[in-house]
């Protein structure tokens, strides 16, 4: 296994770049290059104040704002293009919600909101989208609270409302998944964040039933408390054994959790991260845990109905060791793609330079995004987590954007064709001469159809090609200096399904 790999990665890699060409003045014909497609995502986590705010109680709002902005510029910088925040850790909330209390991990007490107020996913979706970044905003579906808070919990979170939801597993508590009441709650809890902020995309990552506590004295596995609640359903009439029982309810609410959404915003993304071995065996020489009996969540099923936009495995492994290979486990995971949604895999980037005896380098990274772009088509990966990415560990930010590296151009977001394959229509373009230069601005025909634009410019055989955000409408070239003018400039607009218009071109005689 290793030494193919080693062979694959030596022959292949080097991304080709697409042309394509464009009617100018008269017969001229203008050849551009491709944007490169990829999503580039990287995990931003709350819970514990492992990502994002560093510490809740001693941080004041303006610390939370500025390290959010700083992880923002980082992301940018790095040419990545999505944050995947999580909004929802345990049943509270790090936005302004009817439905839960405000997150403890924000101000250090539960129900407690910031002070002076503001709305962290608000601000976090002004402040992506005001870069060319999308926000994904993550949900745990089930978790009710984490034992990483130790204070009062506030009287409006669920475990007070509506305590018979709630049971209690280990040092967790936990939302009872095969309760209907659960399923409707969880439902208007992420419905509600649709309706009400601009996000590009909602995920939900592995935790669905919990993974198994173990009896301190007895070291055997505790079941999840749900007995009541099967009882009943068999006392009804219900056939299903426990296991698919438990499964069923996992599965409704994710196929009712994609049709929603798309009912609502048809343009919101939805994305999921299960654990990244469906089952022991799959494919065979795969070994390890098993969330299809151990979380009840039969991840291949809802890929398989194409309930996703986007997924994301979590291949936590090296690309070598056979019985948990990250190239193996990600062509698996392709073969099960019937509905052609797009696989962009999660890669453990926190590993590199973990301060452990299995710490990655680099170079590991490195080669698991040069695997994605062999293995799927258009490419793609979310990174967990951005910590590894603010403190630069072993040199990982220069080895990704140095000259040749690959993230040393920027990339737009693959489009989703399913969702919408409408491109917009057609900017316009005005260009005036000013001092040594030239003054680009354009407009677009409706603006909602603008989620950043791509700016096209070429001097000689050189093309430079820039991302930039929808509120940038404008840019100044000037001939100071070695660099001469472009003599063929050109825009157009991506949407928010990644559709690129017609490019309105200018060209300088």
């Amino acid at each position: 296994m290793k030494s193919t790999v080693l062979r694959t990665l030596t022959a292949a890699i080097a991304l080709a770049g697409g042309v394509a060409s464009a009617k100018v003045s008269g017969e001229q014909v203008a050849t551009f290059p491709e944007v490169q497609r990829e999503f580039r995502g990287v995990w931003v986590a709350t819970v514990a104040n492992i990502d994002w705010p560093s510490t809740s109680a001693r941080s004041s709002v303006e610390q939370q704002k500025a390290e959010l902005i700083a992880i923002l510029e980082k992301v940018k910088e790095l040419n990545l293009n999505a944050i995947v925040l999580q909004v929802r850790p345990a049943c509270d909330a790090l936005y302004e919600s009817k439905l839960e209390p405000w997150s403890p991990y924000l101000t250090g007490t539960m129900g407690k909101a910031p002070e002076p107020y503001y709305d962290p996913l608000a601000f976090a979706v002004d402040e992506c989208h005001k870069r060319g970044l999308e926000l994904h905003a993550w949900f745990n579906p089930y978790r009710a609270l984490h034992p990483s808070y130790k204070g009062p919990i506030s009287d409006n979170h669920i475990s007070k409302t509506k305590p018979h939801l709630v049971k209690k597993y280990g040092n967790y508590l936990w939302l009872n998944p095969a309760e209907k009441e659960v399923q409707d709650y969880t439902y208007a809890v992420v419905m509600d964040v649709v309706k009400r902020y601009d996000v590009d995309g909602v995920h939900m990552d592995d935790y669905f039933y919990p993974y198994p506590e173990q009896d301190k004295a007895t070291h055997q596995e505790i079941d999840f408390p749900d007995d009541e609640t099967y009882e009943a359903y068999r006392k009804s009439g219900g056939k299903l054994a426990r296991a698919d029982w438990r499964r069923q309810a996992v599965n409704s609410l994710m196929e009712r959790l994609y049709k929603g959404i798309k009912e609502e915003k048809p343009w919101v993304k939805f994305g999921l991260s299960p654990f990244g071995i469906w089952k022991p065996g799959y494919p065979p020489q795969v070994k390890g845990f098993s969330q299809y009996d151990k979380l009840y969540a039969d991840a291949r099923l809802w890929l398989e109905k194409g309930w996703v936009d986007y997924w994301t495995p979590q291949l936590y492994w090296r690309i070598a060791p056979p019985e948990q290979s990250f190239v193996a486990l990600l062509t698996w995971w392709g073969e099960q793609n019937k509905m052609n949604r797009h696989i962009w895999p999660g890669l453990y980037t926190s590993k590199v330079g973990e301060k452990s005896k299995t710490a990655w380098q680099p170079d590991e990274i490195i080669n698991q995004i040069k695997w994605t772009r062999i293995l799927t088509k258009p490419s793609g990966q979310v990174h967990f987590s951005v910590a590894a990415f603010m403190e630069n560990r072993l040199g990982i930010n220069d080895e990704l954007t140095t000259k040749g590296g690959v993230y040393s151009q920027p990339a737009l977001v693959p489009p989703m064709p399913w969702l919408d394959s409408k491109a917009p229509a057609k900017p316009t373009i005005q260009v005036k001469s000013e001092d040594q230069g030239l003054m680009v601005s354009w407009k677009a025909a409706d603006p909602k159809d603008v989620r950043v634009w791509v700016l096209y410019a070429k001097v000689g055989d050189k093309w430079n090609t820039e991302i930039l955000p929808a509120h940038v409408e404008s840019k100044s070239f000037s001939s100071k200096g070695d660099e001469p003018l472009p003599e063929l400039i050109a825009v157009a607009a991506v949407d928010r399904c990644g559709n690129e218009s017609p490019r309105a071109v200018y060209h300088r005689k």
